[in-house]
């Protein structure tokens, strides 16, 4: 009996022992899972953070490419209207009539004839011009109106032609030209 006794008591202990080990196993087995499951958390909240950051990020690219792209196409038709505007007054000046070219060359030769002694002029206006002054003439030059005056020794050129004084007005009111057209 005395062994009967001491095999249940031992039995009984492992029992004990295994039942406590259980427990404690899985005590620990779920601390584990809930450590992977909060670290899992923790992850996929980083990984979404991070993805919400670089879609931020993306947004922020393709917004400022957008708006590049809206300012370069914006100030091409602006150049375009401008040049629009441009080829128009060099038509209109090249429509003027005679009397009116005339009067211009005229208001121009009476303010800087005495600066030269030769003169040029496109072939339009040499019969204006050669009226109008007593320069020599020197020969014809490219141009919608207009005259180049140069000294003596060919030095100095005057460029008065109507294709300088409106490139020069043009690029002086530049920005005044703008501004009227765009606001």
């Amino acid at each position: 009996m005395g062994l009967e006794i001491v095999v249940k008591d031992i039995q009984e202990g492992a029992k004990a022992e295994v039942s406590r080990i259980k427990t404690e196993g899985d005590a620990k087995a779920s601390e584990i899972t809930n450590e992977a499951k909060e670290m899992q958390k923790k992850m996929l909240g980083d990984s979404l953070a991070k993805a919400e950051e670089d879609l931020q990020s993306l947004h922020q690219q393709v917004i400022s490419s957008a708006n590049l792209e809206v300012k370069r196409i914006t100030l091409n038709k602006r150049k375009e209207l401008l040049d629009t505007v441009y080829n128009q007054t060099v038509e209109k000046i090249k429509s003027m009539p005679a009397s009116k070219k005339e009067e211009l060359l005229k208001s121009i030769l009476n303010k800087h004839e005495a600066d030269g002694s030769r003169i040029y002029s496109s072939k339009e206006s040499e019969a204006i011009v050669k009226k109008l002054t007593s320069l020599t003439y020197a020969g014809n030059i490219d141009s919608i109106g207009g005259f180049v005056l140069e000294n003596e020794d060919r030095t100095i050129r005057l460029d008065f032609t109507y294709d300088s004084i409106l490139k020069s007005v043009y690029e002086r009111s530049l920005k005044q030209i703008s501004d009227i057209l765009y606001g």
